[in-house]
């Protein structure tokens, strides 16, 4: 599909439609709406009450004259109050959306398509696109004949600027969707299934990506792990015939290929069974998205590099299925990680930990300014924040308060959770130095309490993605399925990074 901007007035836009806004409960027009009634004699204003305004409302119109395209879609804003930024994302969103319902194959999204000045040209055109190309996304790979009404054949979004801010938003529209590709990089990683997406098979798209991006890459093999160490992600992978993997991913831009990096951590269990101590049967198949958090961490590597970011980012991406093997991992063993902890498995069902416990570890050669793993990591982080906030806990007050800004800037929402010492009682261990889980209460802090014993002085914030990365019902700008969830958060973080604060 293509994207375009263009400059010219909204009665020269010549596509399958062009789209309007207008505010709950408006009596007069403004913006793109009012351009367009002016041109077309009228043709909003005529229908009256039969566009409310009501969020997401649409009303498809059919101009005989003044209009270069045959259709307008007018779209409710909703309350004017109610208005920010990620509504102009799942605006956009919906619009390209009834468009494509309706049989058509391109679309105008002028800029005034909100009326006002409540943002800038340049995010203003940035939502625009987000919102219209992930509200695009579909995945089809396995189909072998198209769902009625599935039409993937949708062709241009055409972004309409005026000529003084042509270039400001032709800057915003490329950027945001580099930032969108990175995004459906993960949505498809996740939405393959376990048989496809395996260690192995992140491996190989890791290679391409640096290939692609001009990113160094190496994938340690099961060989390597051992003399390194990594008893906790050679643990997990021990019950199954899929070999684990390593990816490390290094951007390194020039004016700060010999600074310190921000490492990204992210989760890649490809299929999680729950091991010998298995889950059960009842969706089990959405345990192929057990691996969102190194997708995510694929998908901002290859934005990073594509936006030519200027701040070094390493990716590391522990890599492997968790399955009942006879060799598998057992309730009661103890395993040794690369940091030389040892830890008494009490349910092999959480095993993300382990991985990440090593991945952690080794990330301190890179001595790193900051370290932010994801992890679709606990379904206690469901139970206290539900499916559309994530958790976000760590060391370093300031990079939480990052993130957190990141994730108002990008809808992606993020809630604090304390890591306060008491939690550390309950997963002491009599037997090992630690646990790994610590009962049923404070399941996700207890489980951020393990990881920070792996990560050292370095500034560490955690996301726990587990309610965020998969949509049981379609969200305003994601499908059902995987929603790519911690790409577009990252991203942003990354975009205007400065050194932390001693």
């Amino acid at each position: 599909m293509k994207t375009r901007i263009i400059s010219t007035s909204l009665e020269r836009v010549k596509e399958d439609a062009v789209v309007a806004g207008v505010f709950e409960g408006w009596k007069k027009l403004s913006g793109a709406a009012a351009e367009i009634d002016r041109a077309a004699g009228g043709i909003i204003s005529a229908a009256g009450t039969d566009i409310t305004g009501k969020l997401n409302q649409t009303c498809m119109l059919y101009p005989s004259q003044g209009l270069a395209s045959k259709r307008v879609l007018v779209i409710g804003l909703g309350k004017e109050k109610d208005l920010t930024l990620d509504r102009v994302r799942a605006v956009a969103a919906r619009a390209v959306k009834s468009a494509r319902e309706a049989g058509l194959m391109s679309a105008a999204l002028p800029l005034q398509l909100i009326p006002g000045a409540a943002f800038d040209p340049a995010r203003r055109a940035a939502a625009l696109c987000e919102g219209a190309l992930l509200g695009l996304y579909t995945f089809r790979q396995y189909k072998t004949a198209s769902d009625s009404g599935d039409d993937a054949d949708f062709k241009q979004i055409t972004i309409c600027s005026g000529r003084e801010h042509s270039a400001l938003a032709a800057g915003a529209v490329k950027d945001a969707e580099t930032v969108c590709t990175g995004v459906c990089l993960a949505r498809d990683l996740v939405n393959h299934p376990g048989n496809t997406a395996t260690p192995g098979y992140l491996a190989h798209t890791a290679r391409t990506i640096a290939k692609q991006c001009g990113l160094s890459c190496s994938v340690l093999d099961e060989s390597r792990m051992k003399k390194l160490g990594m008893g906790g992600l050679l643990a997990v992978a021990q019950g199954s015939h899929e070999p684990a993997r390593f990816i490390v991913l290094e951007y390194a831009p020039p004016r700060a290929a010999h600074s310190a990096p921000v490492v990204l951590v992210g989760k890649a269990i490809t299929f999680d069974s729950g091991g010998i101590s298995i889950k059960p049967a009842l969706n089990m198949e959405e345990m192929k998205t057990d691996m969102s958090g190194g997708a995510a961490v694929l998908g901002a590597m290859q934005a990073c590099s594509r936006l030519k970011l200027p701040v070094r980012v390493v990716g590391l991406i522990p890599a492997t299925e968790n399955l009942p093997g006879g060799s598998a991992l057992k309730p009661g063993d103890i395993v040794t990680s690369m940091a030389g902890k040892t830890i008494e498995i009490i349910t092999t069902d959480a095993e993300g930990r382990l991985i990440l416990a090593d991945a952690l570890h080794y990330a301190k050669r890179y001595k790193p300014q900051a370290v932010i793993d994801l992890a679709t990591l606990t379904g206690a982080c469901i139970i206290a924040l539900g499916n559309d906030v994530s958790a976000v806990m760590g060391t370093s007050e300031e990079l939480i308060g990052r993130l957190r800004s990141a994730a108002e800037r990008t809808g992606e929402k993020i809630w604090p959770l304390p890591l306060f010492a008491e939690y550390d009682e309950q997963i002491k261990s009599d037997i090992a130095d630690i646990k790994n889980v610590g009962g049923k209460g404070a399941g996700s802090i207890t489980a951020g309490c393990f990881l920070k014993k792996f990560t050292g002085a370095t500034p560490w914030a955690h996301l726990d993605i587990a309610g965020t990365a998969w949509a049981q019902q379609p969200k305003p700008y994601a499908p059902k399925g995987a929603t790519g969830v911690g790409v577009r958060l990252l991203v942003e973080l990354l975009r205007g990074w400065k050194p932390l604060k001693a």
